[in-house]
């Protein structure tokens, strides 16, 4: 009876091993690198945050400038049922993105007629948005006011859709975020929340864009 055949073991050469070490060190390298900047961009953003609510929670900000500039602080976006609390300021480019929620340009202004379109990130401030609900209470602080909306409508949609950013004749809220919350890479679609404003709080409420 014949033996059965010996599977043949992969001999590396030195020159190989030493190849397949510095691979391995290298992604290692690279694993560190990745993390380290992540964690960087989350610190920085979470600082960020805390100082400025601090800020404009204690102080009493200046009525907004006519003409807006990438970065001014515009006020406050809070979903208390969902805990969500965060900073919102002028610009949606992704540097500003990463510190902050970040209102459209070409979109109205809280207490304005028309639709005020906030953008965030899924990973960060807006990832709380998975949980959101039809009649979840939406509140935007700003320097003389707080306006209350509720919420009237959640959908998904492609990115070219924009006719999500249309304005409108009433004080409405559009939050956007990528969709799907958990998709690794660029997501391919968009989530979108629509809220109507129903009080607005404060002293000469709708005093803007009157």
């Amino acid at each position: 009876m014949n033996p059965l055949p010996q599977p043949r073991r992969k001999v590396f050469t030195p020159w190989r091993t030493k190849i397949l070490r510095a691979a391995c060190y290298l992604l290692f390298a690279l694993g560190i690198l990745a993390l380290s900047y992540a964690g960087i961009v989350f610190a920085d953003s979470h600082i960020y945050q805390a100082v400025e609510i601090q800020k404009f929670e204690r102080a009493h900000p200046p009525e907004l400038p006519r003409s807006l500039a990438n970065g001014d602080l515009i006020g406050e976006l809070q979903v208390p049922r969902l805990g969500l609390n965060a900073i919102v300021i002028q610009g949606d480019s992704a540097a500003l993105l990463r510190r902050a929620v970040g209102h459209l340009s070409n979109s109205a202004l809280p207490g304005e007629q028309g639709n005020v379109a906030l953008a965030g990130h899924r990973d960060t401030f807006f990832r709380s948005l998975r949980d959101i609900r039809v009649g979840d209470e939406i509140r935007f602080k700003s320097a003389e006011h707080v306006f209350e909306y509720r919420v009237e409508s959640i959908e998904v949609v492609a990115p070219t859709d924009i006719r999500v950013l249309d304005s409108s004749t009433g004080h409405d809220l559009t939050l956007l975020t990528c969709f799907p919350f958990h998709y690794v890479g660029p997501a391919p679609k968009r989530f979108v929340v629509r809220a109507r404003e129903v009080e607005a709080q404060g002293s000469e409420a709708h005093a803007i864009g009157k």
